[in-house]
């Protein structure tokens, strides 16, 4: 007489198979090219001033550029009080740059990207300043159709940018 044909599985075997199915099901590609971004953000924006601004000790001036899905800042930092080598702080004026990504959720930007050298290249020699993934949150309240305000969940100090040339989005492969 032939045995029917059985299937069994260990516990350890159907644990294996949950678990590779799980990972192949929560995994995907990666575009191939860039997100179009938020049209409203598409182009430079630049902070003039920081309210009481001569009474602080220290304050950032921000430079934003958006393009598509991708952003890029220059962070222009005063200081009355000297946080470092004179070469470095340049008598209580430096720039940093970041570059990365951007996405927007409700009201909430998130940027997140590294420190990068003047030109954009990712920075390798951590000299004076910040080094390696810049990570900023900002809520974000749409002014006119050339003014935000960026205020971060990290300061106290709102930013608010001006709208200082337009772009569009032109999608390009990564």
């Amino acid at each position: 007489m032939q045995i029917p044909f059985s299937f069994r599985l260990s516990a350890f075997t159907f644990l294996v198979a949950f678990a590779f199915i799980m990972v192949c099901s929560s995994c995907w590609m990666n575009p191939n090219t860039q997100t179009p971004g938020q049209s409203y953000l598409q182009g430079e924006w630049q902070q003039d001033s920081v309210p009481g601004q001569k009474q602080l000790l220290t304050y950032s001036l921000y430079h934003f550029r958006f393009t598509c899905d991708s952003f890029f800042v220059s962070i222009k930092s005063f200081s009355k009080v000297n946080y470092g080598a004179d070469s470095c702080m340049k008598g209580g004026h430096w720039m940093e740059y970041t570059r990365g990504h951007y996405e927007q959720r409700n009201d909430t930007l998130f940027l997140k990207g590294q420190f990068c050298n003047p030109d954009y290249t990712i920075k390798e020699d951590p000299g004076c300043f910040r080094i390696g993934v810049y990570e900023e949150f900002f809520k974000v309240t749409k002014k006119t159709d050339s003014l935000v305000q960026l205020s971060s969940t990290t300061g106290v100090i709102p930013i608010d940018a001006r709208l200082i040339k337009r772009n569009t989005c032109t999608i390009k492969p990564l």
